[in-house]
Order: C-alpha cells, then sequence, then structure tokens
C-alpha cells in the first residue's frame, strides 16, 4: 500500500457545521426551513444532488435550482474563508505520510472551487498531487467513481490505496472502489453501526499510526482505536 486519498469535508477542515450554515441560509430563502437533523440526510453528497433532493421533497417556485446550488458553493467559499480551520492531526498525518512516501490525493464530494479554496485556506497543497471532485463524474459519493478517478490520476491500484472518510456514503465509496478505509465520523455519529463497513475506525486523525497500514495489508478486521484520553 503506497497511495492515501482523502475526503475532505469533516477529515481534513471542520466543514460539516459551515455546511448546515449554507444550506440552512439558502434553503431559507426558497422557503424550505432545514434543521441540522435534516442536513445530516444528505452528508457526503454533491451540492447539486443536495439540492434534487430537497427539491423532490419540497417543489419551490423563482429561483431555479441551479441558482439555489451556486448560493450554497458561494456561502460555502464565504464561511470556509472566514472560520474554515483544519481538524485535529490533519497537519501530522499529511507529514507522516509524505515522510513514508505516500502519494496522496483527494476525492470531494465538493466543487473544484470549494476544494481549492480549503486547500489554501488549510495551506496544505504541497501535500497533493491529485485534486478531484465528483462534480466531474456523473454520480457522486457512493457511487465509487470519484475515488477511481482519483486513483487512476496517481497511477495506483485501488488496492493499493487507503481512504480516509467521514461519511457512510463516502465510507461505501471507497469500499466499492476497491480500496481499504479508515473512517473518522463525528462524535456524535462514531457509534453508527453502518461504519463497520470501514476496516478502521478512528475518533480523530491524531489517532493515526504508520502501523495501521501495515495492519490494512495483511487484514480486513474492523479495529476501533480510541483516543487515549478519550
Amino acid at each position: 500500500m503506497n497511495t492515501a486519498i482523502f475526503d475532505m469535508d469533516g477529515v481534513l477542515i471542520d466543514s460539516e457545521p459551515l455546511w448546515r450554515m449554507a444550506e440552512q441560509r439558502v434553503f431559507k430563502s426558497v422557503g424550505i426551513r432545514l434543521n441540522d437533523e435534516m442536513c445530516m440526510e444528505t452528508m457526503g453528497c454533491r451540492t447539486d444532488e443536495v439540492v434534487a433532493y430537497w427539491y423532490q421533497k419540497y417543489p419551490w417556485n423563482g429561483k431555479d435550482p441551479v441558482d439555489v446550488e451556486h448560493e450554497i458553493v458561494a456561502e460555502m467559499e464565504r464561511l470556509v474563508s472566514e472560520q474554515g480551520r483544519a481538524l485535529e492531526g490533519v497537519y501530522d498525518i499529511l507529514k507522516i505520510l509524505q515522510e513514508y512516501r505516500f502519494k496522496i490525493g483527494l476525492a470531494s464530494s465538493s466543487a473544484i472551487i470549494l476544494i481549492n479554496a480549503v486547500i489554501e485556506k488549510l495551506d496544505i497543497r504541497q501535500y497533493f498531487r491529485v485534486l478531484h471532485s465528483a462534480e466531474d463524474e456523473e454520480s457522486g459519493k457512493p457511487n465509487p467513481a470519484v475515488y477511481l478517478t482519483a486513483s487512476r490520476q496517481l497511477n495506483a491500484a485501488p488496492r493499493d490505496c487507503v481512504a480516509f472518510e467521514d461519511s457512510i456514503a463516502g465510507v461505501r465509496a471507497a469500499k466499492s472502489a476497491g480500496m481499504k478505509v479508515i473512517a473518522i465520523p463525528a462524535a456524535d455519529q462514531y457509534d453508527d453501526i453502518k461504519f463497520n463497513e470501514a476496516d478502521i475506525k478512528l475518533k480523530s486523525l491524531k489517532d493515526f499510526s504508520i502501523d495501521m497500514i501495515q495492519f490494512l495489508t495483511h487484514d480486513t478486521t474492523i479495529v476501533y482505536y480510541n483516543s487515549p484520553t478519550q
């Protein structure tokens, strides 16, 4: 195993609260009042898929769904610039993987404009050989296309890749692509049994050890790594 592919939202950057803010603000303008629980229904999906999901449930008049999508992306770009911050362990894990000569890529449901905004905000562009958005695929996660394309761009076979994911849709996308998966669920989702589909489950990227790569090469039993302080 010589390749690591990261999801972005909720893995590299604490953006899930920002997504909820952006979605709630923009959908309110078309008469849909989303709460946090409702936003969770589309976690890990592309923005166009989020808009289509709510348009199908609660069709609105006036604004074109494409305009709603663009407004959410614009609001997210603003929020990332103002409030974006790296999650625990991000800089350490990237340095470790770089030291071990891993090829590192990113496969995100977010639009490329947001991927670039996050990479610049966190100042981590130097670690990544490939930045790939599911907006360039026919379908977003849990379809494996975004991971398969990223691995091809990295010149890596899926079996040689480990994916880092925080959503069920993302875990399923990477597993369907034939990759090993390390899941880092949000605290309120950590005990969701659906994350048992991952190969390893962490509470934080700061709990990552390079020894886990050796484990993934030889074993497929799920392991739970809890922070010693928790």
